[in-house]
């Protein structure tokens, strides 16, 4: 590998190996660059077997594709299982979903959180903790490891990477991967202070960081204020992602015209619908739009009191036009008939998969609180989610149990003894 030669060679670990871990796996072991070893929490067993298959319209059709090292969990992760070794990791990217009503952070990643682990790092002559890159959609998702982080290192300076991720990439199947032509990242050092944050040694490590990304193909940008990135590009989430979870379709059922054609079975099979009947467009035009308009313009007026405005470079960090670009940019964008992006806080919801209200609606509502600004629309928005929430947790947590039973070949009751056999789970998904 040739670029070896000129950079530094990366140890890195991905902790979560959906479509977002899979694609992003690819690129980093792509690269050249690292020594790749992935988590794959939930698919381990049939990624060890037949690997990834990975249908992309940028890297192309890659079957059986496998990182260099596969771990079912963090913490056998930790040592080379051929040496026994603390294996070096210089980066950890965070790749998993943001559900902390499930899982937090600093709980999926505690093998690594630990003053023993830190030490034996040092004996290494490592840093105590690696940079960690947290890959998560929303707002706020960063704080928790950043506070266990700085627990570890008694007060010392966390390297926490908060990220703002652009991509079309879904699973079809647990070792499926489906990605596009496109994937994007922004990157820059979390603070929880929400102030930009500059300096020589957080430049090199953003710079090391970028050269790996995007040696591997990926398109990188760095920001001084990833905080401000990541709000902007939540507005959309707050927008339209919960409106459509909400309501079950997609954009186009607010804004997409009937087909023009007299055969409207063969433009729906090509994936035209939805799109918006008559009797009703004018209802639509005058409320869904206009009051969209207002959960965007509520968000932002929470970036500006808690000083995400700020200019960096000369640019305002929540000018007035972003509510007016995002509402004529997506329209502009689904309108058209070849629309057929499903958000991803909808797909979860359709396929059953707990959504990721905190980070994208309860995160900005606790902001609000924070600085005493008034939010209804958006306290409406959560509140609702919540219970599409608690009802989607409720159905994972019965089936569950229904695997539990499902697994009961035999029971033999004896008095004052219940002995329970158990054969192999069939899955009732």
């Amino acid at each position: 590998m040739s670029s070896s030669q000129t950079e530094p060679f990366h140890e890195v670990l991905v902790v979560g190996l959906g479509a977002v871990g899979a694609i992003y796996s690819y690129i980093l072991k792509k690269s050249g660059l690292a020594r790749v070893s992935c988590v794959a929490r939930g698919n381990y067993e049939i990624v060890s077997q037949k690997g990834l298959t990975i249908r992309s319209g940028k890297y192309g059709n890659i079957d059986g594709w496998k990182p260099d090292r596969l771990f079912p969990n963090v913490a056998s992760a930790l040592r080379d299982t051929s040496t026994t070794q603390l294996i070096p990791y210089t980066h950890v990217f965070i790749t998993t979903k943001f559900i902390p009503e499930l899982s937090q952070t600093p709980s999926i990643l505690a093998p690594l959180l630990t003053y023993s682990h830190a030490q034996g790092r040092k004996q290494l002559g490592l840093d105590a903790q690696p940079v960690y890159v947290v890959m998560q959609n929303g707002l706020g998702v960063e704080r928790d490891l950043y506070n266990a982080v700085s627990e570890v290192l008694g007060g010392e300076e966390p390297r926490v990477v908060g990220t703002a991720v652009w991509i079309g990439t879904n699973m079809s199947g647990a070792n499926v991967v489906e990605h596009n032509d496109f994937d994007r990242v922004t990157l820059g050092l979390y603070h929880p202070s929400h102030q930009p944050t500059s300096s020589p040694s957080t430049n090199a490590l953003l710079d090391q960081l970028n050269t790996l990304l995007s040696t591997g193909g990926t398109q990188t940008t760095l920001t001084p204020s990833i905080q401000r990135v990541k709000f902007a590009k939540n507005l959309w989430n707050i927008g339209f992602a919960a409106t459509c979870t909400l309501t079950g379709w997609t954009i186009p059922a607010m804004c997409r015209a009937r087909p023009s054609t007299n055969d409207e079975s063969a433009v729906e099979d090509d994936g035209y619908e939805p799109w918006v009947h008559e009797s009703t467009q004018g209802s639509i035009e005058e409320y869904v739009w206009p009051n969209i308009r207002k959960l965007l313009e509520e968000a932002v007026s929470v970036g500006r009191a808690c000083g995400l405005d700020e200019p960096i470079e000369g640019a305002s960090g929540l000018p007035d036009a972003l509510v007016d670009s995002t509402m004529a940019n997506t329209r502009t964008l689904h309108v058209r008939p070849q629309s057929v992006h499903i958000p991803s806080m909808l797909l979860d919801k359709r396929l059953g998969r707990p959504i990721e209200v905190e980070g994208i609606c309860g995160e900005l509502v606790r902001m609000a609180r924070e600085v005493g600004v008034d939010v209804p629309r958006i306290e409406m928005l959560y509140s609702l989610l919540l219970v599409v929430q608690n009802q989607i947790l409720r159905e994972v947590e019965t089936k569950k149990n229904s695997k539990v039973v499902s697994a009961v070949v035999e029971v033999e009751e004896q008095p004052a003894v219940i002995i329970v056999r158990r054969g192999r789970v069939k899955s009732t998904y």
